[in-house]
């Protein structure tokens, strides 16, 4: 089973996603790790409720830039993690962590990437963006993360309708449910290692 690290700083319905999906046998991992900036959010409570390892790494907490990354990635070395999964993470990982977890980072995105992404995209943001543009589609994109917000390889897409009576909440609701499926999907492949690479490009089959 792999070893899977979960990073999150709010509600991290895509983080109890991941956790039921193991629990009920169709994911081959086991999540030793949750890393949130933000020790009051609701993933942590839930990760508490679990008796799952949590580390707490903030500003606050850890003042330092150098030490505050350098301890993070002796963190997830010493659980031998060996996914990390995005569930509504709001901080850029650092540069060394993304460069020891290469390919092995992944993160979901309420929108059909490269639309609607990057730095300060994110959250109930990306769909009233969606709506204000009058597209007829958005969706889901999982991803592998690089030293950018929303910038890595695509791993998968799910396209959904936007209705012409959507705002940004109902939209967000829809979206949500796809997410919570496509999610699991994605890293139970990781998990069985089924990803092919070709011309530098990750193929699965969800």
């Amino acid at each position: 089973m792999k070893k899977i690290a979960i990073f999150a700083s709010a509600g991290g319905s895509n983080f109890r996603a991941i956790y039921n999906n193991i629990q009920r046998g169709y994911i081959s991992g086991k999540i030793v790790l949750v890393i949130s900036n933000n020790p009051q959010c609701n993933a942590i409570i839930f990760a508490i409720k679990k008796g799952l390892e949590i580390f707490i790494v903030n500003n606050t907490r850890f003042p330092d830039t150098n030490i505050r990354d350098k301890l993070l990635l002796q963190t997830l070395l010493k659980a031998d993690v060996e996914l990390i999964c995005l569930a509504g993470y709001m901080k850029l990982l650092p540069r060394g962590i993304v460069k020891e977890y290469k390919n092995r980072i992944l993160n979901i995105h309420p929108a059909l990437l490269p639309k609607f992404g990057g730095k300060g995209f994110y959250g109930m943001k990306v769909h009233e963006a969606v709506i204000a543009s009058g597209i007829e589609e958005s969706g889901v994109t999982v991803h592998l993360v690089d030293e950018e917000y929303d910038h890595g390889k695509i791993i998968a897409q799910k396209r959904i309708e936007v209705r012409p009576e959507d705002t940004a909440e109902t939209l967000a609701k829809r979206v949500l449910e796809v997410e919570h499926n496509l999610y699991p999907k994605v890293v139970k492949v990781f998990c069985n290692d089924r990803v092919v690479w070709k011309n530098n490009h990750p193929i699965i089959e969800v």
